[in-house]
């Protein structure tokens, strides 16, 4: 329930420029030791009792920086104040230092369980009064900053997605644009038939496939428009043709190490396709764990009255560089995500296995095949024995 008190007197604006403080004890003496303590630094107001002090409070709430606040008292008793400050909102505002007795455990982590900043034990010392006070009221004041500015960002962020959807709308709707797309599409399965008739080959060959599954996917307006505004580019057709590289993507699953780089030789070394970048993220994995070979690539397109070169990236993975991938991205885009730091730490733990799996696997099958070469003379010879 809020707490609202009438008939409170208005403080004038500016009638003093130190911090304020409330220190609220029944005790006259505590109030008047921490008086002379802090009354230096700041303009010190009074209370005996928890209704005093929310008195105090709806009057000085936008000025005070601290509250300190003893639990025993009678009338209301400092739970009781707190409680009604969580309901008005004024512990996000104002940080309470509870002036206690006790030190007992049960007592401090009810405290801090409800919001309370820091405590300030009896007897009292004045030098760690001082500094308990000054470094409570600048931690809060510090808190309360970043929230402030992560708030503003947030606002940002939120104008520039209305604006990225506004404009991304706009771009759908036009028909150069939508052209474009189409090209894009042709690129995406001009390259998968050819990996098509690669793994063909290779199945019939060798008696086994390159590659496990082939992904496509073009990008989204909303991502083609956000990535030119990040590279400083204005949003043209011509601009996206000629800057973005990965507008057209492709992820190309194979079982092994080994099988990534023969195949994605194979495709780069066709005739009609213009190798454009070689990025290989295998041999040298990115610092979070992140391994894959990208190739970006011009393929040939051939449209009714014309033979066009688009771009297209295609990255190649095991399955395993693949799951850890997926896990990866879902946690770069998940937000107040606990603890982090160590799951980051983890995820590059599982990298690093992830690469000495893949290439034991590796091992396994070349050993299995190097077997099965041999075995055959002997099942050969079994098979012509009378």
């Amino acid at each position: 329930m809020k707490y609202f008190l009438p008939d409170c007197p208005v403080r004038k604006p500016g009638e003093t420029e130190m911090q304020k403080i409330l220190v609220v004890d029944d005790a006259a003496v505590n109030r008047e030791m921490l008086r002379d303590m802090l009354e230096d630094s700041y303009a010190i107001e009074m209370a005996e009792n928890g209704h005093q002090a929310l008195r105090k409070l709806l009057q000085y709430k936008e000025e005070l920086t601290a509250v300190l606040l003893d639990l025993q008292m009678p009338e209301m008793d400092g739970f009781a104040v707190i409680t009604a400050m969580r309901e008005n909102g004024w512990l996000e505002q104002i940080p309470v230092l509870i002036i206690s007795g006790e030190n007992a455990a049960e007592i401090e982590n009810k405290c801090l369980e409800t919001g309370v900043s820091d405590f300030i034990h009896k007897p009292f010392d004045s030098s760690i009064v001082k500094n308990r006070v000054k470094n409570t009221i600048d931690l809060f004041a510090y808190k309360n900053s970043l929230e402030q500015q992560v708030q503003e960002q947030r606002e940002t962020l939120r104008q520039q997605d209305r604006i990225i959807r506004i404009q991304a709308e706009k771009l759908k709707e036009a028909e150069p644009f939508n052209r474009l797309m189409m090209e894009y599409r042709f690129a995406i399965m001009e390259i998968e038939t050819r990996l098509k008739v690669l793994n063909e080959e290779f199945s019939r060959e060798y008696k086994r496939n390159p590659f496990e599954s082939i992904k496509s996917r073009l990008k989204s307006p909303e991502s083609i428009y956000e990535k030119l505004e990040r590279k400083g580019h204005a949003i043209t057709v011509d601009n996206i043709r000629e800057h973005l590289t990965d507008v057209a993507g492709l992820r190309v699953i194979c079982s092994f190490p080994d099988d990534i780089y023969r195949l994605a030789d194979l495709v780069a070394r066709q005739d009609d396709i213009l190798l454009l970048r070689w990025k290989d993220y295998i041999r040298n994995p990115k610092s979070n764990g992140y391994r894959s070979l990208h190739l970006i690539l011009s393929v040939p397109i051939f449209l009714s009255n014309e033979k066009k070169y688009m771009k297209a990236e295609v990255q190649f993975r095991t399955i395993a560089m693949d799951f850890w991938a997926s896990l990866e991205h879902k946690m770069k885009y998940k937000k107040d995500i606990n603890d982090a730091d160590k799951i980051v730490a983890q995820l590059k733990d599982c990298a690093d296995s992830i690469e000495k799996l893949d290439y034991q696997m590796q091992d396994l099958r070349n050993k299995i095949d190097m077997d099965g070469v041999s075995a055959q003379p002997r099942i050969l010879h079994l098979l012509q024995s009378p």
